[in-house]
């Protein structure tokens, strides 16, 4: 879990009241959540016209910003009050006021982002079967069996093939043996997913 951030990363925040407008904060605030935000040399001089400080004040404003951004979204803060409990005693009120109504407003497609950047399984997208008997073998005791042909297309991870979505075909020949099987494991996975969803 992302970490709460230090009273020197909220002294750095009320760099922000040099901002002559809400939307430049606006503007930071979305800017600094990307996971490309720290040392970003385009962010860096973006703050430092807009708030007129120097590079090193705006890096950590920047890193600032996007460790509480990060930490909100990590520990699932929805309400302003566990956003407003984290800031801490003597903070500028207008700041923080603004800084929690900024957050909210940008919380599901934060949350979203989070979870479309994580690593995880390749999806299944689409399945399809047919029956085929096979009519001709080297070997007689092969001959006029039933199998199932399972195709499969899955969808693999957008961080590990780069941001483009790669979809991939998988085909697998069953016999009845084995098609038993699996049917057996699929109904005890249903069982348990209908017993934990009930719960």
């Amino acid at each position: 879990m992302a970490a709460a951030p230090s009273e020197g990363q909220f002294a750095v925040l009320q760099i922000l009241l040099k901002a002559s407008k809400k939307d430049e904060v606006r503007h930071l605030c979305q800017e600094c959540f990307l996971s490309s935000a720290n040392g970003s040399e385009k962010l860096i001089e973006d703050a430092c016209s807009t708030l007129s400080v120097a590079s090193d004040e705006a890096k950590q404003l920047i890193c600032s910003l996007h460790s509480l951004s990060r930490h909100v979204v990590r520990q699932g803060l929805t309400s302003p009050e566990e956003i407003l409990s984290l800031f801490p005693e003597g903070f500028h009120q207008n700041l923080k006021n603004l800084l929690t109504k900024i957050i909210l407003e940008n919380l599901s497609a934060w949350r979203n982002e989070v979870q479309a950047s994580q690593i995880s399984l390749p999806r299944l997208i689409d399945m399809d079967w047919r029956v085929d008997i096979k009519t001709s073998s080297d070997c007689v005791s092969r001959m006029a069996v039933p199998t199932c042909l399972l195709q499969l297309k899955i969808q693999e991870d957008a961080a590990l093939c780069g941001k483009e979505l790669t979809t991939s075909a998988l085909t697998i020949e069953l016999n009845k043996q084995t098609v038993d099987t699996m049917l057996d494991g699929l109904g005890r996975i249903r069982d348990q997913l209908s017993a934990v969803a009930n719960k």
